[in-house]
């Protein structure tokens, strides 16, 4: 136990250490000496208050911050400055505007004026209304005399009326239109006319290589995430952050717990053998999604991924885009859309540093119903058995009251992190820290990540030139990290404990064994024994350790260059490097299953290397011809390098040599293992597209890229070509469409883009048999000619804005999926093992909308979004008239029996879906159709049926979303509702809950007298469970609905007066809560949770970790 209690000490260190180093961080910060010596000279009429302040920042060195937005709109000025003081000059320059400035070293900050130097000026009531282009009233318009906190809202009139002192500001603003500033003179009654905010309809988001192009130009769905959307409730793995935010994404939370591994499917399944996830891009280039996977039955090894490494507060804003129009720059990546991530740089103007630090803690979301009523032993007695709780009902004093969350804890997670950003118009810099820690509620589960980033972004040549060079190094450790399967599952043992024993005898889970001298697993030899080799949960918190240690950096630079005002040139280069060393070190005296016999322990150690590096070019065209017409295109190539290397030994301690004492050389050398592994990708590419619009309201878009792929060699294709086009049409920019319409776009595109095919289908592998110490045959018969996997994808939309306030964005898509690459299991000479086949054609068809809502009343703001998604998945075709390339017979296949559990099985068949469930097991019935009981009270079981019994598909029907957020006069509240509606779900943990007798449902059948069936017979609970718990249950009896409906997000959050502060710091205290309240659920667990980021295992439980439900508090500082 010492080096359990000298581990948490270590931790604790960690995290105090990591603290007092952001503290030092801010403290040395350097302070400069205040230029105001400096003399200013400016003799211009009619310059604007900022340029005015630029010219002050050019002649005096100094930065200048100031808000652009405010000081945007204020009138003209006149200056006839003279090497005047840097004091005089900002006077001079601010005078009237309602802004003063603060001088702070090297920086001079403009700030609102104090509410009592505006109040030193005559005040005076004043009256006025507010207008639209058309000259209808504006109702709800907020107007702020600025700087302080004077203000009305109009009325149904579009007046309004209050005190404002003469020479003031009114500052009048109202959704949908551009915000006008008003200056406070002689007159008494004033009128305002707001112009539409045409910026908003010009949006400009970030598209596929990062290219920036207008909103509405775009003629397929792009959806944005802002950065505050991610770090309000943050996850260890931003991805789970984007989780019901937008419409047409699946994203399922990993059962690893925080940090694992999330499954993220755009617009649905596509693939029958290869990954369906999403492609992943950071500022502009492609990131190769390392990790992911898990243990799924026996190993339970959670499994986390390389996008889980990001830190989230370095996210300036996401790009998700869901349809492979959107995505065809990428080629052979795009088919299952791309999630784009645009990263912070530095900020010119005063230094920007902000502290968050955040503390969550941690409960299991749902569990399966335990009972505790009925003790051990088998037919109400309590004998026959020491592990099955089949014995006598308990009395209230002879009942333990154990159940499984007396095993499990409260877990926590901390994180905290700091951001610094500033510089001038030419240099600017932005640095990141941050750390997660957390402790799973699996005692001795932990998971540690630290992240540093620096990046710095330059102008040289006039600004002609821009430089911009970031590094980003990652640090991250996990322990016991757990996800679903029986060996060394703690879940296992804790939630089958057989009810009449006392747990609490079996905290202590290790005794000294003085004929061994060791301290050893203190276990009953009863509870051992059976196919899930049950050990102390305990013992395999603390004597079954999993460790991994990664340490990461990336490596990022850009260069672009205007040689004209509307063409410039861009390159990028990235080294992504990763080193990872994974640990088990299974005690002795553990289980000899999974020690290989070793009486000593067991030791692995696995140790991978993995690399990506991406290059490109690129000329970008920017440019008008007249009025009317517009043309963007861009032009590059790229290449992007994959490699991975892994290298593992594992076995048992020899039997002469040192327990406990782990390292490779002291394995047994009859059973160690060795493995070296690895892979090397390369994809050369060529790419273009051609962006032409006319009038502002019809734009073309044509695209095209070839992929010069590695997996290619020897196959008579050397390259594949990838293409899109897309029209887009806005009649708004052209016609006016009345006060109902303020924006309408329609649009529509095609596109075909490819997936990336296995590797080394084109040449004769070999696979080494450790075992027998030889290479064995190849594995695979070679495909010839080697063709992409493409999907096809058509796509309508249409996006509006209605009465300012209602946007509603809604797209019709059909993508088919065909030349799939796939082992049909057919037969292949007696060389090979396995033979590929290139067939099978997927369809997906689906609807993904979003409506949302946004208006301000004054003090009182709300936005309301709601998202929709259907998706309708099918199987067109497996295997029809393909000829085999050996024998060359025609091959028919109707039926493609994959991955599952137990004797729930996949399986494929045309007008079916890829996440169909089915079983060839049931009871036996009689000829009438009843179940069959013999004259002893027993039910049997076939598992030999020739008709396959469908269960369902595990694919929703539908995904749901509603998200408020309401903020009035510092408060914010934040409120997240999704909903899954079909499909189904399959609990082989309830099963063996059944079988043990641990389970509520069998407690509930002893009470009733047993169970009743066919209608009319009565039959013993235990002789019930015991047959279709079994072997992971009866499927079709352990098949449940996934639909359920949940409060995802909750947040409350207030951001103190800066007032409060002297106006030199603002900091928002927030409580934050995920996984709330399971509004409705039928299945024993989160059907949300899945074991596999792959196809296999989705909505399959089998002891998988229960979903967390998180409860905390965050405070953020920003100065």
């Amino acid at each position: 136990m010492q080096q359990i209690y000298e581990f948490i000490a270590n931790k604790q260190t960690i995290s105090r250490v990591f603290m007092l180093f952001l503290c030092c961080l801010l403290l040395s910060i350097p302070t400069f000496a205040q230029n105001s010596s400096a003399r200013i000279t400016i003799h211009k009429k009619n310059i604007s208050v900022i340029e005015a302040l630029k010219e002050v920042e050019k002649q005096t060195k100094l930065s200048v911050g100031y808000n652009e937005s405010q000081l945007k709109n204020k009138p003209s000025i006149s200056l006839a400055l003279e090497k005047a003081t840097l004091e005089n000059s900002l006077t001079e320059i601010l005078k009237g505007t309602g802004y003063t400035y603060q001088l702070k070293g090297k920086y001079v900050i403009i700030v609102p004026q104090e509410k009592k130097e505006a109040e030193q000026a005559s005040v005076k009531r004043i009256a006025g209304q507010v207008l639209d282009e058309q000259g209808e009233p504006l109702i709800g318009v907020n107007v702020l005399v600025e700087g302080t906190s004077i203000g009305a809202i109009t009325d149904m009139d579009g007046n309004f009326s209050l005190e404002a002192p003469v020479g003031s500001t009114l500052s009048i603003s109202y959704v949908g239109y551009t915000p006008k500033t008003l200056k406070v003179g002689g007159a008494n009654k004033y009128s305002v006319q707001l112009a539409s905010d045409t910026k908003l309809l010009n949006e400009v988001v970030v598209t596929a290589l990062g290219i920036k192009r207008e909103q509405k130009a775009l003629s397929y769905n792009v959806q944005q995430v802002k950065s505050d959307e991610l770090t309000q409730i943050k996850d260890a793995n931003f991805v789970n952050s984007l989780n019901g935010k937008v419409a047409g994404v699946t994203i399922n939370t990993s059962s690893s717990g925080v940090g694992g591994a999330s499954r993220v499917v755009m617009r649905g399944t596509k693939s029958i053998e290869q990954s369906s996830n999403a492609l992943y891009v950071i500022d502009g280039i492609p990131m190769y999604n390392f990790g992911g996977g898990g243990g799924t039955e026996f190993d339970s090894k959670g499994a986390t991924e390389s996008i889980a490494d990001i830190n989230p507060e370095d996210i300036e804003s996401i790009s998700v885009l869901t349809g492979a129009a959107a995505a065809a720059l990428y080629g052979s990546n795009a088919a299952n859309g791309a999630v784009m991530i645009t990263t912070k740089k530095g900020q010119a103007g005063a230094l920007k540093v902000t502290l968050s630090s955040n503390t969550e803690f941690l409960s299991p979301f749902i569990l399966p119903e335990f009972q505790n009523r009925y003790g051990t032993g088998l037919n109400g007695v309590g004998s026959g058995s020491a592990v099955y709780s089949w014995g006598q009902k308990l009395t209230p004093a002879a009942r333990y009251g154990y159940t499984p969350e007396d095993f499990l804890e409260t877990g926590h997670v901390y994180t905290n992190a700091v951001t610094i950003s500033g510089g001038t118009d030419k240099n600017q810099t932005y640095f990141s820290a941050a750390s997660v820690n957390s402790d799973g509620i699996i005692p001795n589960n932990e998971y540690d990540r630290y992240n540093f980033t620096f990046r710095n972004t330059s102008y040289f040549l006039k600004d002609k030139l821009r430089l911009d060079a970031s590094a980003s190094y990652i640090y991250q450790q996990d322990q016991n990290m757990t996800n679903q399967g029986v060996y060394s599952n703690p879940l296992v043992p804790a939630y089958l404990f057989p009810r009449g024993t006392n747990f609490d005898a079996y905290r202590v889970f290790e005794r000294y064994n003085p004929a061994s001298k060791l301290m050893e697993q203190f276990w009953s030899d009863d509870l051992e024994g059976g196919d899930l080799r049950m050990q102390n949960p305990y013992w395999i918190a603390y004597r079954n350790l999993r460790n991994t240690d990664k340490k990461r950096y990336m490596l990022s630079f850009s260069a672009a260059y205007d040689i004209l005002p509307w063409l410039n040139v861009t390159g990028r280069v990235r080294i992504d490097n990763a080193n990872s060393l994974y640990t088990q070190k299974l005690y002795a005296s553990s289980n000899t299953t999974i020690t290989d016999g070793g009486k000593n322990g067991h030791y692995t150690e696995q140790r991978e290397y993995d690399t990506q590096t991406y290059a490109d070019v690129m000329a970008n065209i920017n440019k008008t011809f007249g009025d009317d017409w517009s043309l963007q295109a861009n032009i590059g190539a790229s290449i992007n390098n994959i490699k991975t290397d892994m290298l593992s030994y594992r076995g048992p301690i020899q039997e002469n040599g040192l327990p406990n004492v782990f390292n490779v050389f002291d394995l047994d050398d009859a059973k160690k293992r060795a493995e070296k592994s690895g892979w090397q990708e390369q994809t050369q590419s060529v790419f273009a597209s051609v962006e032409v619009g006319w009038k502002q309201m019809l734009y073309l878009t044509v695209t095209g890229r070839n992929d010069w792929a590695s997996q290619l060699a020897n196959s008579p294709q050397s390259s594949f070509f990838y293409p899109s086009v897309g029209l887009s049409w806005v009649p708004s920019s052209l016609w006016d469409m009345g006060r109902v319409v303020d924006y309408l776009k329609i649009r529509g595109s095609i596109a075909s883009v490819g997936m990336p095919f296995p590797r080394h289908l084109t040449v004769p592998t070999y696979e080494y048999d450790a075992t027998n110490k030889v290479w064995a045959a190849k594995t695979h018969y070679p495909i010839g000619d080697l063709y992409p996997e493409r999907t096809r994808t058509y796509e309508l939309g249409v996006d509006a804005r209605f009465w300012k306030h209602i946007s509603l964005s809604a797209s019709w898509y059909w993508a088919d999926t065909y030349n799939q690459t796939f082992d049909p299991q057919i037969s292949v000479s007696s060389g090979y093992s396995t033979i590929y086949l290139q067939t099978g054609h997927v369809r997906n068809t689906g609807v993904e909308a979003s409506l949302g809502y946004q208006n301000q009343w004054r003090d009182f703001g709300w936005s309301s979004n709601f998202t929709f998604s259907w998706n309708k998945n099918e199987i067109v075709e497996l295997v029809h008239n393909y000829k085999h390339p050996e024998t060359g017979e025609y091959i028919t296949k109707e039926r493609l029996e994959i991955k599952g559990l137990g004797k729930a099985k996949y399986i494929l068949k045309p007008g079916g879906t890829l996440g169909d469930l089915y079983t060839n097991s049931d009871l036996v019935y009689n000829e009438d159709g009843y179940i069959e009981v013999d004259k002893n009270g027993n039910v049997a079981v076939k598992d030999d049926y020739l008709d396959d019994i469908y269960l369902g598909s595990v694919f929703p029907k539908y995904n749901l979303a509603w998200r408020n957020d309401f903020n009035y006069k510092g408060i914010n509240l934040g409120v997240l509702l999704t909903a899954r509606i079909g499909g189904i779900c399959y609990s082989a943990t309830q099963a063996n809950m059944d079988l043990y007798g641990v389970s509520e449902a069998s407690a509930a059948a002893r009470d009733a007298g047993g169970v009743l069936i066919n209608g009319r017979d009565m039959i013993d609970a235990q002789k019930w469970y015991q047959v279709i718990g079994s072997q992971s249950g009866l499927p079709q009896y352990y098949i449940y609905s996934a639909t359920n409906v949940r409060l995802q997000e909750l947040s409350l959050g207030y951001t103190l007066p800066t007032k409060w502060f002297r106006d030199k710091m603002r900091m928002t205290v927030s409580f934050v809560g995920r996984n709330l309240w399971m509004i409705y659920c039928k299945a024993p667990f989160d059907p949300e949770a899945v074991a596999s980021t792959g196809l296999n295992y989705q909505g399959i439980d089998y002891f998988m970790m229960p979903s967390m439900r998180n409860l905390g508090f965050n405070v953020k500082f920003q100065f």
